[in-house]
């Protein structure tokens, strides 16, 4: 693979200032929250008729931004007020945004997540080299001058996907819509706003979407790194891996760099393959300059290390992420993780607590009340379920704003809330995608409906690409155990272990417990 080659998309013409009443005035409807806003407050909807009308207008499906932020700031301003009196310093009940990753989808248990969960909207490096809501504002205020710029609307509409991952704040993804709608209705077939309409789609785990766009881009552009890379996740979310591999090697000949070196580790990783994968990342390590495409790679490489029980080295890479970027979401949750692995409880809750407490997702959501869980002290269990009840939060929040959170809801629910609803989003998960992700919560969700033969099917595709995930081979161990393969189960069980033995505190403990009860009865 070759390094990092100039930008190779072409540059398009700078429109010349025209009129711009009506244009400026949907620069002003895009306007994002002012500094220090604080949109992911916790709240409890059914304690405010505040909040309970702020969601509604979230969900209403109206198409005026200014009406969908201003919603979101009266819930986050109802959460702290229900959060002095109910839960104090416990971080509350609205939980919005995602990540793609390493922070939103995926396995919840064992925090490894689908790469498009992970992956920046656009390459890390590309709107980070200052602030990003001083580079938005500053898009803004040219928008304002000069409206009919198409591919200021398309970057614009991309800045704010790459907020919503950052920030965690879905109520960006209905604004990143209309901007790049905007930008399509000034240029029509532009490959900039249809990349951006790749990348939006991939954000709301709209992957056909998102393939279609990305494919659309690529017509007008073949080298455009953004559409490349989309289609590369887009393939992957479908479960279509043979597609991404090929696509992924298109990508690497087209525009080799940074963000499709994250993506050629992942596909690589799918397979089992993770010395390629650790090979790759660390190159792209070693490629990247910016503090954004820094971060964002150490902390790629602390999620494999942790992924295959390496603690240590998981921490260093973390630590290395938090250097360049000390805010660094994915980082930061990375290190509770590894923390937690290692032995180091009180270190891991705290910096959960910091995590969730600025941006409230599923993933630290769930690891937090394990944590909780686990460590047992007075008042701990209430605690655990105040995090598992965040995550219906989050998951209201982001449909309201076109997310599909089908495998969030499965996960989650599977162990920490109401069964039948984890199966019933896990078959329609499944029924739009067939990847390893789906194939597991689908047998998990099975398994603990009490549909342990049909559960068993799904979990063997779970692991049947070799891509190695404790959590994974524990909940194939458990449905083996159930299934009367105690064998098989025995095989899994320990291999889980020998994995990753800090796979899951909750987790962990039970697959322990099982393997135990299995040697027993030999």
């Amino acid at each position: 693979m070759s390094p990092r080659t100039n930008d190779g998309e072409p540059e398009h013409e700078r429109p010349e200032p025209g009129p711009a009443s009506e244009d400026a005035a949907a620069v002003a409807d895009l306007d994002v929250p002012e500094s220090g806003t604080d949109s992911g407050a916790d709240f409890d909807p059914g304690a405010d008729s505040e909040a309970a009308e702020a969601l509604e207008a979230v969900g209403s499906g109206t198409d005026e931004a200014g009406v969908r932020v201003a919603a979101v700031r009266r819930v986050g301003a109802a959460g702290r007020r229900w959060r002095r009196v109910q839960l104090g310093a416990c971080a509350a009940m609205m939980a919005v945004g995602l990540t793609a990753g390493a922070i939103a989808i995926g396995a919840v248990r064992d925090g490894q997540a689908p790469q498009v969960a992970t992956a920046a909207a656009v390459s890390p490096g590309l709107l980070a080299s200052g602030d990003l809501d001083t580079a938005i504002a500053a898009l803004q205020t040219h928008l304002r001058a000069q409206p009919k710029d198409f591919g200021s609307w398309a970057t614009l509409g991309l800045a704010y996907v790459e907020q919503a991952r950052t920030k965690g704040d879905p109520s960006r993804y209905p604004q990143a819509e209309q901007a790049l709608k905007r930008s399509l209705s000034l240029k029509a077939d532009n490959d900039q706003a249809l990349a951006g309409r790749a990348a939006l789609a991939a954000a709301r785990h709209d992957f056909a979407g998102a393939l279609k766009f990305a494919d659309l881009a690529l017509k007008q552009n073949p080298y455009s790194e953004r559409a490349l890379c989309s289609r590369v996740d887009a393939l992957v979310e479908l479960g279509r891996y043979d597609d991404a591999g090929k696509a992924v090697k298109l990508a690497d000949q087209r525009r080799p760099g940074v963000p499709v070196f994250t993506r050629y580790a992942y596909v690589h990783e799918l397979r089992g393959d993770v010395t390629t994968a650790r090979r790759v990342l660390e190159r792209a390590l070693s490629a990247s300059t910016t503090p954004g495409d820094i971060s964002y790679v150490a902390a790629q490489l602390g999620q494999l290390a942790w992924n295959q029980g390496r603690y240590e080295e998981a921490l260093t890479y973390y630590a290395r992420a938090l250097a360049a970027d000390d805010t660094y979401l994915p980082a930061l949750e990375g290190r509770a993780r590894a923390q937690a692995a290692s032995g180091q409880r009180a270190e891991a809750i705290k910096g959960l607590e910091t995590v969730v407490a600025r941006y409230p997702l599923p993933g630290p959501l769930v690891a937090l009340g394990e944590l909780y869980e686990a460590r047992g002290a007075q008042g701990d269990e209430e605690k655990a379920r105040n995090q598992y009840a965040l995550v219906d939060a989050w998951t209201a929040i982001a449909r309201a704003n076109g997310v599909n959170v089908d495998l969030d809801t499965a996960l989650a629910a599977a162990d920490h809330g109401d069964r039948a609803t984890a199966l019933r989003a896990a078959r329609d998960d499944w029924s739009r995608r067939h990847t390893v992700h789906t194939a597991d919560a689908l047998a998990w969700a099975l398994h603990v409906n009490g549909k342990d033969a049909e559960a068993l099917t799904y979990a063997r595709q779970a692991t049947a690409t070799g891509y190695r995930n404790a959590s994974f081979l524990y909940h194939r161990g458990v449905i083996e155990k159930a299934t009367g393969h105690p064998d098989d189960a025995r095989t899994h069980l320990a291999a889980a272990l020998k994995l990753n033995p800090g796979f899951s505190p909750l987790g962990a403990r039970e697959a322990r417990t099982a393997l135990k009860t299995l040697e027993a009865d030999k």
